[in-house]
């Protein structure tokens, strides 16, 4: 990873942006003029990509016309994704706060995808204005919207790297995770954030494996959070949207419940267990038909 794919701010509480009406909009909107100039990244506006795909169903602005046009063919086949989107967001906003009430004050967020208010560094800093966040993701998009990710309160830190899960090593080989410039302590509690990122992954791409490499250095008292499409609610919209995905040459494999649990081996699942995002950290689950993905929080013994 080149030196020019990590950005780092310690100490800056440089504001965000304009907001819209769905988070942050970015002078890099393409819908919008751009005012801060960035190193030249190729966005492949010309195929679809997930994040920004991600980004449509949210409701935002940060995507393209074949992003639209793949999301809108998802939509087609299976509505409910744009609830799988919005629900998504919420088990996130839940598992930060119940991370921070424990006190946790460091997080690695893994396929972070477009910047959308609240982020996960909002949110651990609200509570614990020292907390440091690093940012993760492949989508050269994504880090030319980096900067927008980069706002610190003064006491906490927030870093931004380009890279791949399915590399695990050179994720925790990077120097925001490793060396004298590290934003994160291993040797302290950490929360590994992998969430809606592990169904892009196919069983040949080993992620179980990948996931305990990424687990195994995080200390005793870590938690892991994890979101997953699921196979076993709604399978055959699933297969619906899968094809979908596969037309636009985006790989991806929803599991079941069981599959998505063996990515805790080893670990403590907190209560409910392996649920669905929508249900996840509520006293009162909906009553309503379950999201169809899959969702946990655990904890290193």
């Amino acid at each position: 990873m080149a030196s020019g794919d990590w950005i780092s701010t310690a100490g800056s509480s440089s504001p965000l942006g304009p907001l819209g009406p769905h988070g942050p909009r970015s002078p890099l909107d393409p819908h919008a003029a751009a005012t801060i100039p960035v190193d030249p990244v190729d966005l492949r506006a010309d195929q679809p990509q997930p994040a920004r795909m991600y980004d449509y169903f949210l409701g935002g602005r940060t995507n393209f016309t074949a992003d639209r046009q793949a999301a809108e063919l998802v939509l087609n086949s299976y509505p409910e994704a744009r609830r799988f989107a919005r629900e998504n967001r919420g088990f996130l906003r839940r598992a930060i706060a119940h991370l921070t009430g424990a006190g946790i004050r460091q997080f690695l967020d893994i396929g972070t995808g477009i910047p959308t208010s609240p982020n996960t560094h909002e949110l651990a800093q609200a509570v614990h204005r020292d907390a440091h966040v690093v940012y993760a993701d492949r989508d050269p998009l994504v880090l030319a919207h980096a900067r927008e990710l980069m706002s610190s309160t003064p006491e906490g830190r927030v870093d931004y790297l380009q890279g791949d899960l399915r590399e695990p090593a050179s994720l925790l080989a990077h120097p925001a995770l490793s060396g004298p410039q590290a934003a994160l302590d291993l040797e302290q509690p950490v929360a590994l954030l992998l969430v809606a990122v592990l169904h892009f992954l196919e069983d040949r791409d080993e992620p179980w494996a990948l996931v305990q490499e990424l687990m195994k250095p995080l200390a005793s008292g870590s938690f892991l959070v994890i979101s997953h499409m699921a196979l076993d609610i709604d399978p055959e919209g699933m297969a619906r949207a899968g094809e979908v995905y596969k037309a636009s040459r985006i790989p991806g494999q929803a599991r079941d419940r069981a599959q998505v649990a063996r990515f805790a081996d080893g670990w403590e699942l907190l209560e409910p267990g392996v649920t669905t995002i929508d249900r996840w950290g509520l006293a009162r689950p909906p009553q309503i038909a379950p999201v169809s993905c899959h969702a946990f929080v655990a904890r290193k013994p």
